[in-house]
């Protein structure tokens, strides 16, 4: 593992860390399909652990022994990559003082990968339980997860979270809803959007059919007069699980929820009631009170 001393915080090869936006970052025309950085070395295990292939690392000294041992666990050391005719993963370092000039912030548990994006699953895998995640699964049971239109990356990584700590089976992402690679969607996450398999997917038009064809029952939170209770909807799953085997869960945009080709396609309307003159709760919070009282 070729380590590099840090002294010349100028050097083009740390722009992948400090001097790239999200947006250029996952435009780099040198990687196959963009890059994504993987901040803390927990979510840096996550990445290694999903398989997706190490550009560079940037670590604090004390960091280097272990990430060492994770490139090497994760078949990305410097034998395995010298049998495969590929240079050594360069791993960056230097004393902390250096490090958090050069990014702006202290490092965050010592470590930052800049990972190479994995190729994307196709929307289909992912409705019907044909990804890798799925492999030891078993059951046609499933809980899916449509994101509407939510932009806000803090959002779209916690309700990752939620999805991946409450059991959901996979992630649907419409058009305009923020990239769940995002720096700040990666670090919110806790580096699930890594292990729960997501998608992106087109329209209503197309996506209602898709899955309906598939078994799921459509349920959309909305404020809607014609909204049932969560406690009602949640009733009615219990007292007939075969009915609703199959259950995708719509969550809508920050500022004006979900879309009105979304509420002619869902099969029931869902809100959550409030207290105190309140109208609803931030998505990401919605999204995990939702997924408890179905799961």
């Amino acid at each position: 593992m070729p380590t590099i001393e840090l002294h010349d915080l100028d050097d083009p090869r740390l722009n992948d860390f400090a001097r790239l936006t999200d947006s250029a970052l996952r435009r780099r025309i040198d990687s196959e399909r963009g890059l994504y950085l993987a901040e803390s070395k927990f979510v840096f295990e996550r990445a290694l652990a999903a398989g997706h292939e190490p550009r560079s690392v940037l670590a604090e000294r004390s960091a280097l022994p272990e990430v060492g041992f994770l490139l090497t666990a994760a078949g990305f050391g410097d034998a395995v990559r010298e049998q495969a005719g590929l240079p050594p993963v360069p791993v960056f370092t230097g004393d902390a003082a250096v490090l958090e000039r050069l990014t702006g912030f202290e490092l965050h548990h010592g470590v930052i990968g800049c990972m190479n994006r994995p190729s994307l699953l196709d929307a289909a895998d992912v409705i019907a339980g044909r990804t890798a995640a799925d492999a030891a699964g078993g059951t046609d049971r499933r809980r899916l997860v449509v994101i509407e239109g939510v932009v806000d990356p803090t959002n779209v990584g916690l309700i990752f979270r939620s999805a991946g700590a409450l059991g959901a089976d996979g992630i649907l992402l419409t058009p305009r809803t923020a990239d769940p690679l995002y720096r700040r969607a990666v670090r919110m996450s806790m580096g699930t959007v890594l292990q729960v398999p997501w998608a992106h997917v087109g329209g209503w038009r197309e996506l209602g059919p898709q899955l309906h064809d598939a078994g799921y029952h459509v349920a959309t939170l909305a404020l809607d007069e014609r909204s049932v209770t969560l406690d009602e909807f949640a009733e009615q799953v219990r007292s007939m699980p075969a009915h609703f085997d199959r259950l995708a869960l719509v969550l809508g945009s920050e500022g004006y929820g979900v879309s009105d080709a979304c509420l002619r396609t869902a099969d029931t309307l869902v809100e959550i009631p409030m207290a105190h003159g309140i109208d609803s709760l931030n998505v990401a919070a919605s999204s995990a009170v939702a997924m408890w009282a179905l799961r």
